[in-house]
């Protein structure tokens, strides 16, 4: 499991998502409204919107919000169009960043984005400077003291899974091909097995180790890029040991 994956984990577990529910509700819209205007309004044969939709019930998401971004997407509804890019660069200790961002203004969105990484000690980088560097990847991440490891690797792998890892202190993350996620996620659902969180992403191929002197610079600069309006996802490929993670969360 990357650090990037441990820290939203223990982001989660100590509700810093709650502290900011209006910014992550801006989020999931985003991303439904694109998902419907690229793939149709129709979960059942879109599977980044079934995703996106999903996403958004986790985080209690009323109905109405959901159709209506919906609407917007498949144009039922006025509303704006976001446009989808890219952005990579590094952070501190030589670490991959990778953005997913949805913006109405791309100039606007690139400076600042820009001054982000350069306040945080990091840079923004050309286009493949980094994203060689992840795959896409189903992500789906299980809080350990809800199922035991055997039963969830017999179960994912007999479901389609390609690994599941089990070193952190705390969750089980599993990774799917994109072709396989529903499935995967389907039968843990149906296994009553509770997930933390389930969604497409960009998985590192490899891990960069950040000492504990660059690790508060490293995870200081992945929050402030989270936290930027137009930014979707954030991904990195940094690894930092987990009682320093769960240190610095405190």
């Amino acid at each position: 499991m990357s650090g990037h994956s441990k820290w939203a984990t223990i982001k989660r577990k100590k509700g810093a998502k709650d502290q900011a529910r209006g910014k992550v509700f801006s989020k999931l819209i985003k991303e439904i409204t694109i998902a419907a205007r690229h793939g149709g309004g129709d979960p059942a044969g879109n599977p980044r919107l079934r995703t996106a939709i999903e996403a958004a019930k986790a985080e209690n998401m009323p109905g109405t919000n959901i159709d209506r971004a919906i609407k917007r997407g498949t144009g039922e509804l006025e509303g704006v169009s976001y446009e989808e890019i890219t952005y990579e660069g590094y952070g501190p200790g030589g670490i991959a960043i990778l953005l997913e961002v949805a913006t109405d203004n791309r100039n606007r969105t690139a400076g600042e984005i820009r001054h982000v990484f350069s306040k945080g000690g990091g840079n923004m980088a050309e286009a493949g400077a980094v994203s060689w560097m992840f795959h896409s990847r189903g992500l789906i991440v299980v809080e350990k003291t809800a199922v035991d490891e055997e039963k969830l690797m017999d179960l994912a792998l007999e479901a389609g899974a390609d690994d599941v890892n089990t070193d952190g202190a705390e969750s089980y993350e599993i990774v799917t091909s994109l072709a396989g996620f529903d499935k995967v996620r389907k039968a843990l659902e149906s296994a009553g097995i509770a997930t933390v969180s389930a969604e497409l992403a960009k998985v590192p191929q490899n891990t960069v180790a950040v000492s504990e002197g660059d690790a508060p610079a490293v995870l200081r600069l992945i929050d402030a890029l989270e936290e930027h309006d137009d930014v979707q996802k954030v991904y990195a490929n940094f690894q930092i040991a987990d009682d320093v993670l769960t240190r610095l969360a405190g």
